[in-house]
């Protein structure tokens, strides 16, 4: 005849212990997994904007190459006549255009403010969604010829040449312009580039 023995109530407690610490165990592991999931989407988040950013950085490279083609020869603003005066359809103003806190130029903040300035279209980049709009401006006070009390000029001075040499003239004066870009990438990510040049 056999006899089943029952457990013993202190084995049941051990049993009732161990249960609770995996419980404990897996609340613990499930946690930790979702912790690891949000820090890889957050990772994941931070790298596809750094490339958004690096790509718009690109283009508005670019994009400076393409807007410079107005000035250089041939183009609309290729003679100091031409940028005496303001041309819309190189947006292009022969005054100094204003900015906000950042030294953005207003006009390109906003449609309404753009249609004062410029008419030229926007550079569209391929397939990618990227838009770019841009703005020249001389850095003067008013339109017409440029003088050193109307125009902020640049005069780099000539060095170089034996001791005994006569000093070289330094070339003449030559107004500065500053040209701004308003690159317009995917998921309305938005960047500026502003640069300064002179003409020869």
């Amino acid at each position: 005849m056999k006899h089943h023995c029952a457990p013993s109530p202190h084995r049941r407690q051990q049993r009732g212990i161990v249960l609770v610490f995996a419980l404990i165990t897996l609340v613990i592991l499930m946690i930790g997994a979702v912790a690891i999931s949000r820090s890889v989407s957050g990772s994941q988040f931070t790298l596809g904007n750094i490339g958004f950013k690096r790509d718009l950085t690109n283009q508005g490279e670019r994009a400076i190459q393409l807007a410079m083609q107005v000035v250089r020869a041939g183009g609309a603003l290729s003679t100091e006549a031409a940028r005496n005066a303001d041309m819309k359809a190189a947006n292009y103003s022969a005054t100094l255009l204003p900015t906000n806190a950042q030294g953005i130029p207003t006009a390109l903040l906003n449609d309404a403010a753009f249609a004062a300035v410029g008419s030229a279209s926007d550079i569209s980049v391929g397939d990618m969604g990227v838009k770019i709009r841009y703005v020249i401006d001389r850095m003067a006070t008013t339109a017409g010829p440029c003088t050193p009390s109307t125009c902020t000029m640049a005069n780099q001075q000539v060095f170089g040449g034996a001791s005994n040499e006569a000093p070289k003239p330094s070339p003449p004066a030559q107004a500065i312009f500053r040209m701004t870009l308003k690159v317009t990438g995917p998921r309305n990510t938005v960047s500026f580039f502003q640069s300064t040049f002179t003409t020869n």
